[in-house]
């Protein structure tokens, strides 16, 4: 019992960083996911064209090869730069848990950029219109009615989004970072202790999605209220 409960605490030390790649990559992919929904929903010449082949490239692509590409990409492009116009930066600026922010977030936001296109396109256009009767700019149309509603109806996808971000950061670990796949791959390999330290890892993530479904589902409880509402008007 004693050697189980060290190995559970142990683990744990890696939760800490899942849940940073998880939450920040969840933000930034939300805010600029949301931004690419607009622009491409109203065809902005270039950026839209732009946003389409950046959410092809990284919805198509493994994420685990994003992460490599970045961790040994990025500091070669800083040697580059630094050979090209004599400059002196240091090509191991970036920590590998910055690294793995940057590819999460990048990666995220093509899959929430599209959640949020459908939630877009579900909002009805004659609110819309009756928005702009009574004289609303675009961009309080946008922040009053369009993206509350917007939100509400991506929820589950956003909610599902999230939970194979939250799986996704087992993969870190190829770039040293320090979370709970790293910790509990280290820990099997000095214990031996393969199956118990693999179950502890798995029944840690199973209830960190737990805590986040449950965060969700009442989120989603109190949208759907509110979108009830918005339609009743």
């Amino acid at each position: 019992m004693n050697h189980l409960l060290h190995i559970i605490i142990e683990v744990m030390k890696g939760v800490p960083s899942t849940l940073v790649i998880a939450i920040v990559a969840m933000i930034v992919g939300l805010l600029v996911g949301t931004l690419f929904a607009i622009i491409r929903l109203n065809h902005i010449p270039v950026l839209s064209q732009l946003i389409v082949v950046y959410n092809s490239f990284f919805r198509s692509t493994p994420l685990i090869v994003q992460l490599l590409m970045f961790y040994y990409g990025i500091p070669a492009f800083i040697l580059l730069l630094n050979d090209t116009f004599s400059l002196g930066f240091d090509p191991d600026v970036f920590s590998p848990l910055t690294i793995a922010l940057i590819a999460f977030s990048l990666h995220a936001i093509a899959y929430l950029s599209e959640s949020m296109r459908g939630g877009l396109q579900s909002v009805e256009t004659t609110q819309i219109e009756a928005a702009e009767s009574i004289g609303l700019s675009k961009w309080n149309t946008y922040r009053r009615i369009v993206l509350p509603q917007a939100l509400g109806y991506a929820l589950p996808n956003i909610e599902n989004q999230f939970i194979m971000l939250l799986k996704g950061t087992s993969l870190a670990f190829v770039i040293q970072v320090t979370e709970i796949m790293a910790r509990s791959t280290t820990i099997a390999n000095e214990s031996y202790q393969f199956i118990p330290v693999y179950t502890v890892a798995a029944v840690l993530y199973w209830l960190l999605a737990i805590v986040l479904e449950m965060i969700f589902h009442k989120t989603e409880a109190h949208t759907s209220r509110y979108l009830d509402s918005s339609q009743a008007r």
